[in-house]
């Protein structure tokens, strides 16, 4: 077969074989549930920093300084130690741990400069920011994005899909209609695509 005629084959088998996942009403439920949550989070949370803008102090004391930092650097060095691990086991979940240690060190990174801002120790926090957690958290987010868009090539190869890789905030979630992402001269029009007979709406062709 020719590249051409593999490619073709590749989107009538997918387009056949591989419905889409909010086909299973569970799956859609679950999909307007989560949607009304994160509205319901996002609505709570800025009342929340409503109320902590007019109510927190503009200085507070606390015993367990010691305690908060370790334990920030504790969940660093796990999300270190994770992400090693998924990458040498070549696991999917790495992206997820690089994304979350990615932030945790965007997250040292503020608490650091905000709280020692004024004293003597903000010249240091400063330097560790800009050298070392934001520059780490930069890596940890471009190698999950790099490996996000692999994926996404990957599929568009296995399923026939040419051009080249949309950028990932027009990407579907399931990769449904991801012809749709394509510059328009780079999409397949309908009809197009014929292997063995079968069109890629899995009706007979004549």
């Amino acid at each position: 077969m020719t590249p051409d005629q593999r490619r073709d084959l590749a989107q009538a088998l997918a387009a056949i074989d591989l419905p889409h996942p909010l086909v299973d009403p569970r799956l859609l439920r679950r999909r307007r549930f989560g949607l009304l949550f994160i509205t319901a989070c996002c609505i709570g949370l800025a009342a929340w920093i409503a109320i902590l803008i007019l109510t927190l102090p503009g200085r507070y004391t606390s015993s367990n300084w010691r305690t908060v930092w370790v334990g920030l650097d504790i969940a660093e060095l796990i999300g270190f130690a994770a992400t090693g691990w998924a990458a040498w086991r070549q696991r999917q979940v790495v992206i997820f741990f690089m994304t979350m240690t990615g932030t945790l060190l965007l997250c040292d990174a503020w608490f650091d400069t905000a709280l020692d801002y004024g004293s003597s120790g903000f010249t240091t926090s400063i330097f560790s920011a800009v050298l070392a957690e934001i520059p780490l958290a930069f890596i940890m987010f471009s190698a999950a994005r790099r490996l996000v868009r692999v994926n996404v090539e990957t599929l568009m190869q296995l399923t026939g899909t040419v051009g080249p890789m949309p950028p990932l905030w027009r990407v579907p979630l399931f990769a449904d209609g991801l012809q749709e992402c394509l510059p328009a001269r780079m999409r397949q029009r309908p009809g197009d695509v014929r292997a063995g007979g079968v069109t890629t709406g899995g009706r007979p062709s004549s």
